[in-house]
Order: C-alpha cells, then sequence, then structure tokens
C-alpha cells in the first residue's frame, strides 16, 4: 500500500501537533507538506523531523529565520497567500485544515480545487462559508471529513442507518472551564480561570468558546452545512465527562452514540485514514472505571450562546461570516484584557442583530461580512475602554 499524502495547515497548533504524532505512528502516512502561521522555531523543529517537501509561514518577517534552519529539499513559501499555494503544489491526498479562524478558507478552497479529501478541524470556515464549501465539494466529488470529535461522532454515528431514518443528531458539550458556574459569578471569569478546561486540551481561542459555549453555537452550523441537516434535527445537551462525544437518534428509537475519551488524537486518526481505521494502541475505555455519566439540559447563559447558531441558520446569507468573526474578535479582546468575560456573547449577539443583509452569497461578500463584524465588534470594545471591562450591561 503506497503512503498517504498528508498536507497539515496548522503544523504548530493542538490538532497539527497531534496529527503529527498520529503520522509518526503510522506506517503509510506521510507529512508532505507543513503550513504555520508565525511559529517558525516550532516548524522548523517539524521540518527536521518529518521532511516534507514543503512548507509555508504567514509570517513573511520571520521566513529568513525558517529558511536556515530548514533541511535539504524542503522548499519554504512564504506570506499571506503560502497556505494556498502550498496546497496547489504538494499533491497532497488528504488535506487537513487545523487553522484557527477565517484564515482556513482559501486553503480550503484550494484543497477542494486540487481533489483532495479536506480533513476539516477548522469549524469556523464552514460557518461563514459552508454555503460555498460545500456545493464546491459536492461539484467536485471531493470528500469532507470533519475532525471536531463531536462532528466525526456523528458521521460515525450515520453509519448505522440511512440519512432518510434519522430523527435528530445530538451534540455533546462538556460546558468548558467554568461548567458549574452561575452567570453572575461567569461574568467576571479571569482569563486564567477560563482556560482551565477540566477534560480538554486546545489551543486558547477554542477554550475560550467551550467556556462560552459559543462552540456549540458554531458546531450547530457545521453540522447543518456538514450533514445537510436542518436546524430541527439538531441538538445539544451538556455532558461534563466529555465521553459520549455525540449520538444520533434515528426515527424506530434507536440511539447510537461514538463514546472516547476526550482525545483529539482519534478522530484525527479516523479522519487521516478514512474509510480504514489504524491500529493504534490506545487504552480501552474503562467505564466501569467512570461509573456514571452525566447529562443535563442547555440552561441560561449557555442557552443564549448556542441559540445564535441556531439564528445563523434561519438568517442564511453572511450570517454565519458575521457570527464568526465577532466571536473571534471579543475572544481575542478578552485574551487581551479589554472586555469582561461576561461580555463575549452579548457583544457578539449584538453585532449579529446588526448584520447586513447580503444577496447573492459570494466569497467577496462573505469576506465584506467578515471585516464589517470585526470592525464593529472593535466598536463595541472601545466604547468599553474608557470604563473598563465589565462596565456595561449585559
Amino acid at each position: 500500500m503506497s503512503c498517504r499524502r498528508i498536507a497539515i495547515l496548522g503544523s504548530t497548533g493542538s490538532i497539527g501537533r497531534q496529527s503529527l504524532e498520529v503520522i509518526a505512528a503510522a506506517g503509510d502516512l506521510r507529512a508532505c507538506a507543513l503550513a504555520a502561521g508565525g511559529n517558525w522555531r516550532l516548524l522548523a523543529e517539524q521540518a527536521r523531523r518529518f521532511k516534507p517537501e514543503l512548507v509555508a509561514l504567514s509570517n513573511e518577517q520571520a521566513a529568513n529565520e525558517l529558511q536556515a534552519l530548514l533541511p535539504g529539499g524542503t522548499e519554504l513559501l512564504a506570506g499571506a497567500d503560502a497556505m494556498t499555494e502550498l496546497v496547489r503544489r504538494s499533491c497532497p491526498d488528504v488535506v487537513l485544515s487545523g487553522v484557527v479562524g477565517s484564515a482556513g478558507l482559501a486553503p480550503t478552497l484550494a484543497a477542494i480545487e486540487v481533489g483532495a479529501t479536506l480533513a476539516i478541524a477548522n469549524k469556523e470556515t464552514l460557518v461563514m462559508a459552508g454555503a460555498i464549501v460545500m456545493p464546491a465539494a459536492r461539484k467536485a466529488g471531493a470528500a469532507v471529513l470533519p475532525v471536531d470529535s463531536e462532528h466525526s461522532a456523528i458521521f460515525q454515528c450515520l453509519s448505522a442507518g440511512r440519512r432518510e431514518e434519522v430523527a435528530r443528531v445530538v451534540i455533546t458539550a462538556s460546558g468548558g472551564a467554568l461548567r458549574r458556574w452561575d452567570g453572575e459569578q461567569a461574568e467576571r471569569a479571569t482569563v486564567q480561570q477560563a482556560l482551565n478546561h477540566p477534560t480538554w486540551q486546545m489551543g486558547k481561542k477554542i477554550t475560550i468558546d467551550s467556556a462560552t459555549l459559543m462552540n456549540k453555537a458554531l458546531e450547530v452550523v457545521e453540522a447543518h452545512w456538514l450533514f445537510d441537516l436542518p436546524a430541527e434535527q439538531i441538538k445539544v445537551v451538556l455532558h461534563e465527562e466529555s465521553i459520549v462525544h455525540s449520538y444520533v437518534e434515528f426515527r424506530d428509537g434507536s440511539v447510537i452514540a461514538q463514546m472516547g475519551p476526550p482525545d483529539m488524537s482519534l478522530p484525527i486518526a479516523y479522519a487521516l485514514s478514512y474509510p480504514r481505521r489504524l491500529d493504534r494502541h490506545a487504552p480501552p475505555l474503562d467505564l466501569p472505571g467512570i461509573g456514571t455519566l452525566h447529562f443535563s439540559a442547555l440552561w441560561g447563559r449557555f442557552a443564549r450562546a448556542v441559540e445564535l447558531g441556531y439564528r445563523v441558520i434561519a438568517a442564511g446569507g453572511v450570517a454565519g461570516a458575521v457570527l464568526n468573526a465577532a466571536n473571534e474578535a471579543a475572544v481575542r479582546a478578552f485574551l487581551n484584557g479589554q472586555i469582561a468575560f461576561g461580555q463575549i456573547v452579548p457583544m457578539v449577539e449584538e453585532v449579529l442583530n446588526q448584520a447586513p443583509q447580503a444577496g447573492q452569497v459570494t466569497l467577496d461578500a462573505l469576506l465584506a461580512a467578515d471585516r464589517w463584524a470585526r470592525r464593529r465588534l472593535g466598536e463595541l470594545v472601545a466604547t468599553v475602554g474608557a470604563a473598563g471591562p465589565g462596565s456595561t450591561d449585559n
């Protein structure tokens, strides 16, 4: 069996690093191309270990530093369009998109253009541009495989029946670092507290999204596009142990759940090797040791955040781009100490309420909506700045 060629976008991030470990442990997967934003030191280490044919770095200023550390035979691409060029030139069988935020959109479309299988860990791309990405993938005959643990679970569970037999899919949510905090407590949470996730090890942005539950708003929209499901067939429940990653209920009442430890290497390995499963030496799931699994309905601030995903589906147009961009900007503002934790969701909601209407959904329209939402969120942050974080009425 020939080696499957893998291009990893965001190789220095959490998903990218775990993907490389999966590749290192497999005998027939090869990292042919690696791309990163600005972490040139780690990218250099990865290049020396895996010897890809191409590497890409978005930060042009660091390109000279990286070039001197690359092994022979590895070519460097640098600049804003470097990831897209890397996808087009590397002849990958699979492109794994682990780039955080809207930066993954252009290389995702390039992956579809070259006929690669798209393993998508970047939920923001589908939230922003599912109306473009999924039709393009269908037209090109390109497979789109979810890497998010929740959507990978749904994808696996759906194989138990025909699509028309599905009653609903249920996405589980850990609730993040502040899952047992009431609304008043959570409003004043510090960055350190919000980043202290009890079950998952992830990047900062997704960890904050997990604490607000904005990740589930994004995942509702992602599920809508990935599985061609209406909003009424997508539900979210709280499940703090993060063992049941999602489940599917069929019309005969049968429920199929996918379970596993909270370890992203499992859905990553599944996506990179699909349709087969790698022979991995992972410890078995110890359900007797876990003892009890808890589930509960959304409440309060969690329900408010997730509702924004359903509103995006109902609105259509560029609403997904607005939601994604406003949330990215709000999370950045919180991490920078400009706003309080409790202001993230209300500010995102306010921007979504003001979202411009777009006629035809084009890439230019989506990018314009993205820019508008970031600018509008920045204006809201500026109004808070004079009085300090937490000064506005939430």
